[in-house]
């Protein structure tokens, strides 16, 4: 699927996101485990938006089952910066920051990949 790379675009695919998996029986709307994954695709997409966009580039999200893994793949146009491979708590009492490190802690395993023929993805794993 593809969004606008916006705030906006940003909430309405952590909204699809959880409407799909509930209507495919992934997951139940409302359940921890569907929260978890929404807040996963909201952390992902808006760092799209800010750390990835490019003018007039959309976003994509990507939603894959294999078994009992849900697999959610962000995608974006800038290939230049990647997301560190480690994180931590920001040093100090921040706004931003956290992003990242809420993903690590919901996520069984997340990481990124370069994507042909320009881009990034960031992709996160849960186990159902």
């Amino acid at each position: 699927m593809r969004f606008t790379s916006t705030p906006r675009g940003a909430r309405l695919a952590r909204r699809l996101t959880a409407e799909r998996l509930d209507t495919w029986r992934v997951l139940l709307y409302g359940t921890p485990a569907s929260r978890a994954v929404e807040l996963i695709v909201g952390e992902l997409c808006a760092n799209a938006v800010r750390h990835g966009s490019v003018r007039g580039r959309d976003f994509e999200l990507g939603l894959l089952r294999r078994g009992d893994v849900l697999r959610i793949e962000v995608s974006d146009a800038r290939d230049e910066q990647f997301p560190p491979t480690e994180v931590r708590l920001p040093p100090v009492v921040a706004e931003f920051g956290y992003g990242l490190v809420l993903v690590a802690a919901f996520a069984s395993r997340w990481g990124t990949v370069g994507r042909v023929p320009v881009g990034k993805t960031v992709w996160a794993e849960l186990n159902l």
